[in-house]
């Protein structure tokens, strides 16, 4: 273990644990971006990203919010094969804190949030019309006078205590899982399957080498006419998905997949999965924020993780989304830029009110390559880290700047 005693606290140590890959039982999951609670991470991501915008443009700095918590209430639909129709809207909350005013400057906080979303819900939800189908309400207050207070004081401190984690590499499932997702929400795949919306789940479980896809999509009830055609789409998705798969050259000796395994043939119309608006939030499931994938995308359970909800803090101080976000990608720095590293896991801990340069600790858990020791990449990777933390002013800009994905 090494531990360098300087203004920044950096540990360095043998993990002693089986890289995730290589263990006999591995589970990860994502929820895709017609899933209630990603829309929830990323509607509010968004509105985070347009107040950095409006605070900049209106007093030239980034003022202080914290709008990570968010609601989506699902609404009441009548499905029906051929088309059925909205009873009752969805409704979005949004809540936690913001500032409204600046020396004489109004800010329209409601306004920028309600924009926001409405942006957001049209990009990528192809059949939610913000106008119809969604009830925004603002429950943003005005911040705590001591919160609000660290925004102006000469070095800016964290807002809170709190831990950001990070790994590096990905495993293969875990890679798998990511593309899974992304393909089957491709503009390509929407062309050849319009009948599926957005809220796709992937969850993959590997046992050795032969790994189970257990697959959730909602379909569009208007381009379902029976139960018939149901199944046989459903098959169709099922075959493009293998074909995707086989042709990704994934070395697994099995890849089995499920969709929609709550399916009942003998139950008819009430035995499928159908929406209105292909995501269950428009008459069946809510979201909220932070119950959802992990700021690399994914919900891994055999890694280390943060519960931190990092959509919608600020980028300025909020360590809940700044550490994870750079724990993130200083990991993937690490195992780039480092020779002999089998996994790295890299923990960031702050203490509210002190430099977020200067955490508590920086905690790196390294898995070296068989013949090399700890002692060999120490001096590398703390280099890194150290480098990264000093860094971390321009860092919070480009995170404001929505350059790094969050969910």
């Amino acid at each position: 273990m090494m531990s360098l005693n300087g203004k920044r606290n950096i540990v360095i140590e043998h993990a002693g644990t089986t890289p995730a890959g290589m263990q006999r039982v591995e589970l990860v999951e994502r929820k895709g971006k017609g899933h209630p609670d990603t829309i929830c991470d990323s509607v509010m991501e968004a509105v985070c990203l347009n107040l950095c915008r409006e605070y900049l443009t209106l007093t030239g700095h980034i003022l202080h919010h914290n709008i990570d918590k968010g609601l989506l209430i699902a609404g009441i639909s009548a499905v029906k094969p051929g088309g059925g129709r909205i009873v009752e809207p969805m409704k979005f909350i949004f809540g936690d804190r913001a500032t409204y005013e600046y020396h004489g400057i109004r800010i329209p906080v409601a306004e920028i949030a309600e924009a926001a979303a409405t942006e957001w819900l049209r990009k990528n939800l192809r059949f939610v019309d913000p106008d119809i189908h969604v009830i925004f309400q603002n429950e943003i207050k005005p911040g705590s006078v001591e919160l609000t207070d660290l925004f102006s004081r000469t070095v800016i401190g964290a807002n809170d205590t709190s831990v950001g984690v990070g790994y590096a590499p990905l495993s293969s499932v875990e890679y798998l899982v990511l593309e899974t997702e992304h393909y089957l929400n491709s503009t390509s795949f929407k062309l050849a399957f319009p009948e599926t919306g957005e809220d796709v789940k992937v969850m993959a479980y590997r046992d050795g080498n032969t790994l189970t896809l257990t697959i959730a999509i909602a379909f569009v009830d208007r381009y379902i006419p029976d139960t018939t055609i149901y199944f046989e789409r459903k098959e169709a998705i099922r075959e493009a998905l293998q074909a995707f798969i086989a042709a990704k050259g994934q070395s697994f000796d099995r890849v089995a997949i499920a969709i929609n395994t709550l399916d009942d043939p003998s139950r008819g119309e009430s035995g499928i999965y159908l929406t209105v608006l292909g995501t269950s939030a428009d008459g069946a499931d809510g979201g909220e924020v932070g119950r959802g994938n992990r700021v690399n995308g994914l919900i891994s359970f055999g890694r280390s993780l943060s519960l931190e909800a990092a959509a919608g803090k600020n980028p300025v101080n909020h360590v809940g989304k700044i550490y994870n976000v750079l724990a993130r990608e200083t990991a993937e720095r690490i195992y780039r830029e480092v020779e002999g590293i089998q996994e790295v896991s890299l923990f960031l801990c702050s203490q509210i009110g002190k430099p977020i340069d200067q955490p508590l600790t920086a905690s790196a858990r390294i898995i070296p390559n068989s013949g090399v020791s700890i002692r060999d990449v120490q001096e590398s990777v703390a280099s890194i880290v150290d480098a990264e933390l000093a860094d971390i002013s321009r860092f919070s800009e480009r995170l404001a700047q929505g350059m790094f994905s969050i969910c």
